[in-house]
């Protein structure tokens, strides 16, 4: 038997065992069939990876049966998707494993351009894939990983308040009734939650500055016991080291009235902005760390690090609140500092560490490159809350497949398509809404 044939056979056999492996979340042998074809036709080249192509992808001398069985599928059929994904990183973990422990959770958020009005949660709003305010849906996501490889565990719309308050919209586009507004940090809370009620080992919770910024984000990891390393905004008002407001205890007692509870401000001491305190601070505090090698080069930057206390809220607290790591990246070129973060690492972690580990987030970037470019997870064209997050579910499916077959990406290579036997499409078909 030549090689290739081979490599095919071993490919197929082994995604063979993983879908059986899957299977049995679906809740039906027959969701089987069509769930291995989905997630088959993901895994094949093909520019679309909306319904119909796939359907193509999979049985040409069929389509029309075979799509209405996918389309059923991913947009009718009331399979659980946190079960499916849940099943998914119990199989791929041990791979993303295999070089080194689960370091870090990234929290982040993805936009996918639509056009139109009816697709669920779809709103002019920040799309980062254009860069710019534009009509899209936006996801919020949690993934798990190490230097060598990350996973997608977690997925959901978010709903803007211009939909979770219009019940016909909902019923339209069949929203859970237990779907409530949220923003994108109180998703990711909910998120976490899950996670760690699901016994997945903690890792340090890195996320950009939309998430960073939110007090009440940072202060929800805390209380659920994760350490993080967060980026925030230049604006972001702390104490400068060795200062802080004035605890309860330190504070003159009246002779009369009420006992004092609050925290409160100095007369003389007052919080500033990080942006002030970098500047403050000596060149000799900023030194040069390498966080990893690049296509062409090794990554570098300029990075100083001090123990701060954060002065947000402080008149409303009744205790100090703890020392965190400042981390101001400011490169040799730029004439202001560029990025900053907050981090309740260990007072003993190394500059060195707390670079890489807030370095790890590109690794989502990543993840996201993958799965909309090879694998379609923008692509669907469905308008319902159910079929959005099938498709979604289907495309880490597949994803974590190739994790497992392929441990992991390297940071500059797309993964390797995977070798299956494929039927050839017809040369005239053209799905429908395609250029002619």
């Amino acid at each position: 038997m030549p090689d290739s044939n081979r490599s095919i056979d071993a490919s197929t056999r082994r995604f063979d065992e993983y879908i059986d492996a899957l299977v049995g979340e679906l809740g039906r042998v027959t969701r089987a069939e069509p769930f291995r074809s989905y997630c088959t036709a993901l895994l094949l080249p093909g520019e679309r990876k909306s319904v119909e192509p796939l359907a193509a992808a999979v049985n040409p001398s069929n389509v029309r049966q075979t799509h209405q069985s996918l389309h059923h599928f991913v947009a009718d059929s009331p399979w659980n998707d946190e079960a499916i994904l849940a099943r998914v990183a119990q199989l791929a973990l041990p791979a993303l494993q295999q070089r080194a422990p689960i370091s870090v959770w990234i929290v982040d958020d993805t936009g996918l351009p639509k056009k139109g009005d009816y697709s669920v949660g779809v709103a002019h709003q920040y799309c980062g894939q254009l860069g710019k305010q534009s009509n899209c849906q936006v996801a919020v996501s949690l993934s798990v990983a190490n230097e060598h490889a990350s996973l997608p565990i977690a997925y959901r719309l978010y709903l803007p308040r211009s939909w979770a308050d219009d019940q016909a919209r909902r019923d339209a586009a069949g929203v859970p009734p237990e779907i409530i507004f949220e923003t994108k940090p109180e998703i990711s809370l909910g998120q976490i939650r899950q996670a760690i009620a699901s016994g997945l080992a903690p890792g340090v919770v890195v996320a950009d500055a939309a998430y960073g910024n939110d007090n009440a984000f940072r202060d929800g990891l805390r209380a659920l016991g994760l350490r993080y390393a967060v980026a925030i905004q230049s604006s972001v008002s702390i104490w400068r080291p060795g200062e802080s407001p004035l605890a309860p205890q330190q504070r003159r007692r009246k002779k009369t009235g009420r006992p004092i509870t609050n925290v409160a401000h100095a007369p003389k001491l007052k919080p500033i902005s990080v942006l002030d305190l970098a500047r403050e601070l000596p060149a000799s505090a900023f030194r040069r760390i390498t966080w990893r090698e690049g296509t062409k080069k090794s990554l570098h930057s300029r990075f100083a690090a001090v123990r701060v206390r954060i002065a947000h809220g402080d008149r409303e607290r009744s205790t100090l609140r703890e020392k965190e790591w400042l981390l101001i990246e400011w490169p040799r070129d730029e004439e202001s500092p560029t990025k900053y973060w907050l981090s309740t690492l260990d007072e003993s972690t190394s500059k060195t560490e707390l670079v890489r580990t807030v370095m790890t987030r590109w690794r989502i970037e990543r993840d996201y490159q993958n799965l909309k470019q090879e694998l379609g997870l923008g692509q669907y064209e469905g308008r319902s809350w159910r079929g959005f997050h099938h498709h979604a579910t289907l495309c880490f499916a597949a994803y974590g497949f190739l994790i497992i077959d392929q441990e992991g990406f390297s940071p500059f290579d797309r993964p390797r398509q995977m070798q299956f036997t494929q039927p050839a499409v017809p040369d005239d078909f053209r799905p429908r809404g395609s250029a002619k």
